[in-house]
């Protein structure tokens, strides 16, 4: 068949010339191409004369997409067969030989075969059947039933019903935007469905058609919806996005709007994104995807809200009567200038805004913003520097906002950039990982909403101690200043963020004319704001120096106060895998050792005793004898200091159990079930000796059961006690098997009779490289000497795999040393492990010949990232 010939070299044409046309060119073109096909169709069928076209004529439109002229490289083909007055018998074999040799060269194509009366019936029973029409373009056959159609849905639907399926409309964006999530947030945004994306788009044009019987995009700007520098704007990031997805549609060969890790990169690429100013050519690409789909939000809400399309909330109707200021006026439960001359002569209008806004609730009108948005040239070092400005700021920055959020409109605006030139760098910044799921600016945002939630019903924390600290602060604003700019230095290419996030903050608030000490703090805050939670999740906090050295670099009770909510709600608004109890609790825990120090001079040695002497006492008074008594004393005395500070008495009493049940076995373990958090604490007891821990973890490998968390102890008595929190087996149904083989393989294992090294080999054959979804990091191994007295710290720094950890602490014993403390930290699928490690003679690894050598040994056994 020629004509289906000439379609598919056609299209083979267009896609090899991608890169020659502007996206919307491209995608008109591509209409066009499938437009000749159709036309040339029924031009030629040896159907079509069959159907008796005088007295039952048809006509073939196009419909959503493919109407408006927006096809993209594998987008849906939508038609319409339209007939007069009845569907024929014979239109089944006008489809087969229109439809199916489309779907014989693989184009997805959706076709209806409705009559005139049909379509107005059904388009006003379903509003989803309503929109394609509304894109409706005529193709060829019969032109005056087309026209009739579009008439008839006009006035018998549209002119009577337009209100309500308005409604309709914002109701469903608002539930899609719920399902799809806002896709200035999203790592992997959706570039239809996602909020800013095309979909939000389309909605105006249906609205506009709806309202205003608008035909084309331009009439967004001919009818007063956009100015003509909007409509220039919107048409610029419909062709980002646009080309986005058509380029996403070329890599991977189908129809996809989902933007995920695994195809960013190659976009970057063949986009022609490069590295500049410490960025990847990826997270350039994101970042300038996510400022396009953020401004199409921003529009999009803007156009709902300014053409009354969203109904106004009853919490912000009450705030009407509120005082007044002048030249600010509240119209439609909006604010609003009452001249742009008012704002030439005196530009601190352009904050004041913002400060009636935080106090009554009630967001600017869409006006408003454009102004606010032309006049910032007036924002300059004098604006800046006034006093007025300033305490506006902070009244917006300290005041309360659990949902309608202030500062995110001067964002949006672009004033917070005017009024802090230095968050350029950082707005829409993308770090190319799973960890941090939110664009930097966004990130900081978040993060002062967080610290205003402390003690509210809202609060994220879900921590006491933090909301009696939040209501003791003296100076609130400083903890603000420090949340809103804590990342601050990620807008500079320099490794270490937080030391020039320091700098930036000082000229900064300098520039604000904040007095020295102020400026101290905060600056502090900014550059110690990784301190404790770094120290808590990778380094032993009941070790005396680890509080110690905490202690000596915070020095103040107050900061330390303020560091501690700082690094939750850092963590918090970073995002789901970067807050847990876990985590909440190691915080809270190194929180209260440094404040005991900072507030009494109290050392850690003090404590234990205390703390020892205590659960000496109750673990003596579970005894029933004279010579039990006795038996508990001694064994109480072999437990090493560090497991009597950590352990609660409950537990130390079941590990007691778990000793006598010991006896002559090579160990004795105790398995119990968290439901809440679906995990297991196995606990276990052996005899110590070299290479036990990678072999408890590689035995779990081996039975598919993956370590959530890890903790060592060993006693005096040469005992070991290990407790392992671990994910339930896969299949839960045959748990109890699972746990049997885990047993028998962990005997054979010290028993010596399993190799477990060949074991595991075999079973991560298919494991041998790693690709990350998302990083620039590498693998990295770091040898500390210097932070413990006592001990060599080893950091590594990877990607999650099976049998990660028997594959790390396999190559510890295997460099001759053994394992006192571990620490397992995973973000995602991004790890940090930290063992606290001495040779076989109980001596740190001091020589630096030997810390090389440790550092090629786990490197040798680390799969290659690819």
């Amino acid at each position: 068949m020629q004509i289906l010939i000439t379609l598919k070299q056609d299209r083979k044409n267009l896609m090899a010339s991608f890169d020659k046309f502007p996206v919307i060119d491209f995608m008109r073109r591509h209409s066009r191409i499938l437009d000749t096909y159709f036309q040339q169709s029924f031009e030629e069928s040896m159907v079509g004369p069959r159907l008796g076209l005088n007295k039952n004529p048809y006509a073939i439109v196009a419909l959503g997409g493919y109407g408006r002229e927006e096809q993209c490289v594998h987008s849906d083909v939508d038609i319409l067969f339209l007939f007069k007055k009845h569907v024929p018998d014979e239109a089944a074999s006008l489809i087969q030989e229109i439809i199916y040799p489309l779907w014989d060269i693989g184009l997805e194509v959706g076709y209806a075969t409705r009559t005139l009366h049909e379509c107005v019936n059904m388009a006003r029973k379903d509003y989803e059947i309503l929109t394609p029409i509304l894109d409706a373009r005529f193709i060829c056959g019969m032109s005056l039933l087309f026209s009739q159609l579009m008439t008839a849905a006009r006035e018998k639907i549209l002119d009577k019903h337009s209100r309500k399926i308005v409604d309709w409309l914002v109701k469903s964006n608002t539930e899609r935007h719920r399902h799809f999530g806002d896709s200035t947030y999203l790592l992997e945004p959706n570039l239809k469905e996602g909020q800013g994306g095309l979909r939000d788009y389309h909605t105006m044009l249906w609205i506009g058609r709806i309202k205003l019987n608008m035909r084309q995009a331009r009439d967004l700007e001919y009818f007063g919806f956009l100015s003509h520098d909007e409509y220039l704007a919107v048409r610029e990031a419909l062709s980002f996005i646009w080309g986005v997805r058509n380029q996403l549609h070329l890599e991977t060969g189908r129809k996809v709007d989902q933007l995920y890790f695994e195809t960013q990169i190659k976009l970057a690429s063949s986009m022609k994104f490069k590295s500049t100013n410490g960025l990847q050519p990826v997270e350039k690409f994101l970042g300038t995807l996510h400022s396009k789909m953020d401004f199409m939000k921003q529009q999009h809400l803007m156009f709902l809200n300014e053409h009354g399309f969203v109904k106004k909330s009853r919490y912000t109707l009450k705030h009407k009567n509120n005082r007044k200021i002048e030249n600010i006026e509240i119209s439609d439960d909006t604010l609003e200038f009452t001249t742009s001359e008012a704002i030439i002569r005196s530009p601190e209008l352009l904050i004041k805004i913002f400060e009636e806004s935080a106090r009554h609730k009630l967001p600017l009108s869409g006006e408003a913003k454009r102004m606010v948005n032309e006049f910032s040239y007036l924002v300059n070092d004098r604006f800046r520097s006034s006093d007025s400005v300033v305490k506006s700021f902070e009244f917006v920055l300290k005041e309360p906002a659990p949902t309608f959020n202030v500062l995110r409109e001067m964002l949006n605006t672009g004033f917070l950039v005017k009024l802090i030139p230095e968050m350029r760098g950082i707005a829409n910044r993308i770090q190319y990982d799973e960890y941090h799921l939110y664009p930097v600016d966004k990130h900081l945002l978040r993060t002062v909403q967080a610290v205003k939630k402390f003690g509210s019903d809202l609060d994220e924390s879900g921590c006491m101690l933090c909301a009696k600290i939040w209501k003791q602060l003296k100076n609130r604003k400083l903890l603000l200043w420090a949340a809103l700019l804590h990342d601050i230095g990620k807008g500079v290419p320099q490794k270490d963020h937080a030391k020039a996030g320091a700098k930036i903050t000082r000229n900064i608030l300098s520039r604000f004319g904040y007095d020295p000490e102020e400026i101290d703090t905060i600056a502090f805050l900014v550059q110690e704001h990784l301190l404790l939670v770094k120290i808590a999740t990778r380094r032993d906090i009941h070790d005396e120096e680890t509080a110690i050295h905490c202690a000596r670099v915070i020095k103040k009770v107050s900061r330390l106060q303020m560091l501690y909510l700082l690094t939750i709600v850092d963590c918090i608004s970073t995002g789901p895998n970067a807050w847990n109890e876990w985590t909440a609790t190691l915080l809270r825990d190194l929180f209260l050792k440094i404040s005991n120090i900072l507030k009494k001079g109290e050392l850690a040695t003090q404590r234990a005793v205390k703390t020892s002497a205590h659960k000496k006492e109750v673990v003596l008074a579970s005894a029933t004898s004279k010579a039990e008594a006795a038996e508990l004393e001694k064994l109480f005395h072999s437990m090493s200091p560090r497991y009597l500070l950590y352990m609660p008495d409950d537990e130390i009493l079941k590990d007691i159990e778990l000793f006598r049940k010991l006896g002559d076995r090579s160990f004795a373990w105790d398995i119990t079930r968290d439901e809440k958090a679906n995990s297991r604490t196995v606990r276990i007891c052996a005899q110590d000796q070299p290479g036990l821990f990678s072999k408890i973890a590689g035995t779990f490998t081996l039975n598919n059961l993956d370590i959530l968390n890890a903790q060592i102890f060993t006693w005096r008595n040469n005992l070991a006690l290990d407790i392992f929190h671990v994910k339930p087996p896969p299949d839960q149904i045959f748990e109890k098997e699972r746990w049997a083989s885990t047993e028998k393989d962990f005997q054979a294992a010290l028993a010596g009779d399993l190799d477990l090294p060949n074991a595991l080999a075999k079973k991560m054959s298919g494991y041998q490289s790693i690709r990350p979804k998302a990083s620039k990091l590498q693998h990295r191994i770091v040898v500390d000497n210097h932070s413990s007295s006592f001990f060599t710290i080893v950091e590594v720094f990877t990607y999650d795999f099976p049998g990660l950890l028997f594959t790390v602490t396999d190559a510890l014993f295997r460099s001759g040393l053994d394992i006192w403390v571990a620490k397992i930290s995973t973000k995602v699928d991004q790890v940090v492990d930290v063992f606290y490690v001495r040779d076989f003679d109980g001596q740190k690894i001091d020589s630096e010949d030997q810390a090389v050598a440790l550092k090629a040994a786990i490197e040798a056994r680390l799969p290659e990232i690819v």
